[in-house]
Parts: C-alpha cells; structure tokens; sequence
C-alpha cells in the first residue's frame, strides 16, 4: 500500500504526495495549485521530490507547477488533451507513468466530464482521480457531458473495491448532506456521515475513500440503484428511462443544493 500525505492548500484542496516505495523520502507531487505548502511540507520533513503529476488544467490544480519546476527541476506528467505548463510527457489512457526512483508505477484512465481532457492515474491499490469523483460526490461539468461523466464514473467502479480514492478537494460533509437528501433511508451515508464529521472535528481530512464504500454512500456512483432512480424522478417530476439520465438530473439536483 502506497504511503500519502495530504498538504492542505487553498480552503478545501490538497495536495497529494506519493511516498517511494524503497525511500519515503522521495516523493511525487500530485496537481500543485500553489508550491508555498509543497516546498515547506518538503523542508519540514526532509523530502526529496522526484516528479510533478497533473489531472486537469484547473488553476487551483496546476498553479505551483511552474515554481516547483523552477526549484527542483521535476518533469511533469499531464493530460494530453489539455494545456498543462511545464509538461514533460502527454499522457493518454492507456499509457503507463514509471516512477523510477520511488519503485512506483501508474495507469492512466481517460476520465472527461469535469474537464474535457481529465485523465486519472492507477496503480497499487490506489487512484489519484483530481475532480472527476469526489467522496459522496463527483465534480461539476464544466467541459464534459453527463454522458462522458457517467462512463468516468463507470471506469472507477470496474476497479476493485478496496481500491482507495484520492480525490483532491474536502467536500465530502457536504456532498453527504446531499446524498443523504437523495437516499434519505440509506444507513451507509448515515454512519459515513457520523465518521467523517468526527474526523473533521478533529482536524483530519475524510480521505481517502475506497470504491466500495462509494459504490454504497455516492448517488452518483448508484445511479443504477432504484431508491436513487425514485428520488432523482421525483424531483424531475417525469419518468427517467436510464442511468445517464438519472445521473444527469441527480447532478443538476446537486449543483443547485
């Protein structure tokens, strides 16, 4: 299992770093909004950065890229369909990221709907997914349809089940106050919520998540699932003939919660 440390950025971000395998020492820098909280975790714990990986072209994504380039100077990995600065290599689903000097080694999934070049990197038990899901929730579509949102999602879900979700953003109180109002009997979002408010409380972050835990408290990951079906109709007031539907009515539902 990968070992992270989330470096909280902005008011809800974070910024993940990816641990070597053989050297926790050296580590990998997941979408850097801003390089001040990255360079200070590095000197405080006396790591060495190795490599920069980017998910979309968001600013609060991708604005200490050129900083930590100036600094350290670390290639950087980022989706081929979308303007990254400072990128070293364009990736694609498909293609494979080796890490060398942290024995670390990802997938890349093409995962469009938050943006329209989105991709998300996969490997040992764990899924750097920027944007696309968030726990309890999943990003807004600012680029993509609810169609290419709907097969993201549905890449996410054929990955096993104890595969942990690091998303990028702390939303997951909020998106549970929404799932809750979706599948108001659902005993899983229930105890999630219990669990996620405690850590809150005590300053710790909710992620990451697992797919198995999404798949039973995500509204948008159970779109297939008949009480969120009759929860999305009844708010559209009409019949929704499929999933894609019910997905694209739950997320207009959600961005105006």
């Amino acid at each position: 299992m990968l070992k992270t440390t989330p470096v909280p950025a902005f008011s809800d971000n974070y910024i993940w770093l990816i641990h070597g395998i053989a050297d926790p020492r050296k580590v990998a820098i997941v979408d850097p909004g801003d390089a001040e909280p990255v360079i200070k975790r590095l000197k405080d714990q006396d790591l060495e950065p190795a490599a920069i990986l980017v998910t979309h072209h968001h600013w609060d994504h991708v604005g200490g890229v050129g900083r930590l380039v100036d600094e350290f100077g670390l290639p950087v990995y980022g989706p081929a369909g979308e303007d990254i600065p400072s990128r070293d290599f364009a990736l694609l689903e498909g293609d494979t990221v080796a890490l060398e000097d942290l024995g670390v080694d990802f997938s890349i999934l093409d995962c469009p709907g938050h943006t329209a070049g989105h991709i998300a990197y996969y490997g040992h038990q764990a899924l750097f997914c920027g944007d696309t899901l968030f726990s309890a929730g999943c990003g807004r579509l600012f680029e993509g349809t609810p169609e290419q949102m709907s097969e993201s999602l549905g890449k996410f879900a054929a990955l096993p089940g104890d595969t942990r979700i690091f998303c990028t953003h702390e939303y997951t109180l909020s998106n549970l106050r929404f799932a809750s109002a979706v599948e108001p009997a659902n005993r899983d979002i229930e105890a999630y919520s219990t669990t996620a408010q405690a850590l809150r409380e005590q300053g710790q972050p909710t992620l990451p998540s697992t797919l198995d835990l999404e798949g039973r408290v995500n509204p948008f990951m159970r779109c297939g699932e008949a009480s969120v079906r009759s929860s999305a109709e009844h708010h559209a007031g009409r019949p929704l003939p499929d999933p894609v539907s019910v997905f694209a009515t739950v997320r207009a539902w959600k961005d105006a919660f």
